[in-house]
């Protein structure tokens, strides 16, 4: 019988963070990700009272979709069909939202960028909380075709 492998994750470092870094990540270049992310924390750490990793929690969780549109075609028509979303999908989601809204930011370091974003969505406002609740806000306006969802 063979052993199960463990992922390697680096001491004290959780699969979240190490997830994050991984979506981050440009080219194969983890190390550059990697210092990005603890700078941004660095830069958290100097502007809020807070802790860092605990705002990066909190911009996740907030940013974090439950319901989300998807495309679903009947009898030559598409409608946009409300449907939750599962576990991996959201927090995917939630990394590639926060993400992108840090590199759509112009006019500073990326480690900069990527800290004010996380401030912003941990505090309930930003890009990336403005994408869930457009999200949320088309959903809620295709309710009528949720019908269509158990087919």
């Amino acid at each position: 019988m063979a052993k199960a492998i463990k992922p390697y994750i680096p001491e004290g470092s959780d699969p979240t963070i190490e997830k994050f870094i991984n979506c981050m990540m440009h080219d194969g270049k983890k190390s550059i990700s990697r210092r990005l992310f603890w700078d941004a924390m660095d830069i958290i750490k100097t502007r809020t009272k807070d802790q860092p990793l605990e705002v990066f929690s909190k911009a996740l969780l907030n940013v974090t979709p439950l319901i989300e549109v998807r495309p679903k075609r009947v009898g030559g028509s598409v409608y946009q069909v409300p449907t939750e979303v599962g576990p991996k999908r959201q927090q995917s989601l939630s990394m590639r939202w926060v993400i992108k809204a840090a590199r759509d930011r112009k006019g500073m370091p990326m480690a900069q960028r990527l800290a004010m974003e996380l401030l912003d969505a941990s505090a309930d406002q930003g890009s990336a909380f403005k994408r869930k609740q457009d999200v949320l806000k088309m959903a809620q306006a295709n309710k009528a075709f949720a019908h269509f969802a158990a087919r």
